[in-house]
């Protein structure tokens, strides 16, 4: 499954900061030495590197922060920002001030401001920048050229400093704006599987107050087919092929009354939130009961290893109902081409429990929908099974996968052992 870890906004915008203070960080060390060793400029150098080491201390300080628990707040994003203009505007002003190429690069944390902050806060960037280039126009030492050099040469000087500044600008504005954009794809994917998921749940409830609702209205008729059922046995008792059909009607009257008192059971059970303590082996032995007992013409095949079995889970209620439903679809989809194989695989992998269940039936078709709810491939489906697992997979920490196999289509139901193992 796909889980966001980012979000555009403070942190997001703090932590791309951080990055681009290190960027920064490299940056002035060369273009200092450079100037001062390879150029001979008579700069002021302990100031440089002074204000330089102010800002790398500030760089340690911010890494320690991003990996604090509490939030980041947009006053603080603004704090840091009003740091690294503080400190750009100590090193123009011993570089030339506003006459200096690289007063450019005081767009440069407006820009990346306008993709995470408010609109106040992109005016506070905005107006720290504008000061800092006010107070650079009037006061600065100016930027001094070596001995050498005409005004010819000054100019050309000055041109190369703003073709430099021009390629950084646009590295940086490219790399980290795309950054934050690739955050702010991935927060609308989420927000729309967040929206998905909540319709699906949604309709998941209704469904099960429904359920609730005739569970509760079949149980009178119930009551009274099977209180009627063995007088009609007893008025009937010559008519041997009637007496045959009431057995079995009275049969599936009590398989009802079974079926509505384990619904009864398994709501108790959820509401309880109390797991069973079960073995692997245990768990897919009465699951295979119960399945048995639905469909006794499938021919279900188990794979399951020692190693596997003897694992012991938290068994949530609901994770029974997902596999039987699994089984039932795969029963289902098999009967589609007169086939009643059922395979179910049962392993564990790296911390996780994978229960693979596969069918010899048509398979998914390819781009469907096939975990939308009230969606069938089945002419007689109500479309819910897979909704149902993919429900409980997801609140469990784990993952339904669907897909086609060689001879028909395979769902793995994939949980995390961190989630559902554990000691009686």
């Amino acid at each position: 499954m796909h889980r966001l870890t980012q979000r555009v906004g403070p942190f997001a915008l703090t932590r791309t900061l951080a990055w681009l203070r290190l960027c920064a960080i490299a940056g002035q060390c060369v273009a200092v030495l450079v100037c001062a060793w390879w150029m001979q400029l008579a700069i002021p150098l302990l100031p440089l590197l002074i204000g330089i080491g102010l800002l790398a201390v500030f760089a340690v300080f911010a890494a320690w922060r991003l990996r604090q628990p509490w939030p980041v707040r947009q006053a603080e994003t603004i704090g840091h920002i009003a740091f690294d203009t503080l400190v750009l505007g100590y090193l123009l002003y011993f570089t030339g001030g506003a006459s200096n190429p690289f007063i450019t690069l005081l767009l440069v944390p407006i820009a990346l401001s306008a993709a995470a902050l408010s609109a106040r806060a992109i005016a506070t960037v905005s107006t720290l920048a504008g000061i800092a280039y006010l107070v650079l126009l009037y006061w600065h030492v100016p930027l001094p050229t070596a001995m050498h050099e005409n005004a010819s040469g000054r100019f050309s000087l000055h041109v190369a400093g703003m073709g430099v500044n021009f390629v950084i600008s646009a590295l940086l504005l490219g790399f980290f704006i795309n950054r934050l954009a690739n955050v702010l794809r991935l927060q609308q994917q989420e927000v729309q599987r967040v929206r998905e998921r909540a319709l699906r749940d949604e309709g998941i409830l209704a469904i099960a107050t429904q359920a609730a609702g005739a569970a509760h209205e079949l149980n009178t008729p119930l009551s009274t087919m099977r209180t009627l059922l063995p007088e009609l046995r007893r008025e009937h008792a010559a008519d041997a092929p009637l007496i045959d059909d009431l057995a079995l009607l009275e049969g599936q009257v009590d398989r009802c009354r079974t079926i509505l008192r384990e619904m009864v059971a398994f709501g108790q059970a959820q509401l309880s939130q109390e797991p069973e303590h079960l073995s692997v082996a245990q768990f897919i032995h009465g699951c295979l009961e119960r399945f048995q007992l639905l469909r006794p013409e499938a021919d279900l095949t188990v794979q399951l290893d020692s190693a596997t079995a003897d694992i012991v889970l938290r068994t949530p209620p609901g994770l029974r109902h997902a596999l039987l439903n699994l089984l039932n679809n795969a029963a289902d989809a098999s009967a589609l081409r007169d086939s009643q194989k059922v395979e179910l695989d049962v392993h564990h992998e790296n911390q996780w429990l994978q229960l693979s269940v596969r069918d010899h039936g048509p398979g998914f078709v390819a781009g469907g929908q096939q975990l939308a709810l009230g969606i069938s491939q089945k002419q007689t489906g109500l479309g819910i099974g897979l909704a149902l697992a993919e429900a409980t997979a997801e609140r469990l920490n784990g993952e339904l996968i669907a897909g086609n196999h060689g001879n028909g289509a395979e769902v793995c139901l994939r949980l995390p052992l961190a989630v559902i193992a554990g000691t009686p």
